[in-house]
């Protein structure tokens, strides 16, 4: 996200960031190309964001893995939600991996308009 859209590395990182949230990361040998993070809402829900793929690396169907990785986990932890807070113009590709919005409600994250998805699992 910081070379795509200017972000420093600072924003990068908020207050999820740390002990309680958990990341997958694909890598090309030693280089991440893909991530996503996720942390606990409730005994119930996570919120899964930070899904991220380096542009040279897109159309390989690397977020739908990293996305997969991430449920599988969840899955395993005992969660039944997945919330996510998407981008706008990325809402057709949740809703290709099973996610609805959940109102159509449209916010601001940092700079973008974001909308809820979620999905349930398990």
């Amino acid at each position: 996200m910081n070379r795509q859209h200017h972000i420093s590395l600072r924003e990068e990182f908020d207050e999820h960031d740390g002990e309680g949230s958990q990341y997958i990361v694909l890598l090309d040998e030693e280089y991440p190309v893909a991530t996503c993070r996720f942390y606990e809402l409730d005994e119930n829900t996570v919120l899964l964001g930070r899904v991220v793929v380096l542009p040279e690396y897109r159309g390989k169907h690397l977020g739908a893995r990293v996305i997969s990785e991430a449920e599988q986990w969840i899955a395993e932890l005992g969660y039944t939600e997945i919330l996510i807070d998407a981008r706008l113009e990325a809402t057709g590709f949740y809703e290709k991996l099973g996610y609805s919005r959940s109102d159509n409600k449209v916010f601001k994250s940092w700079k973008f308009d974001c909308t809820r998805m979620m999905k349930r699992i398990g």
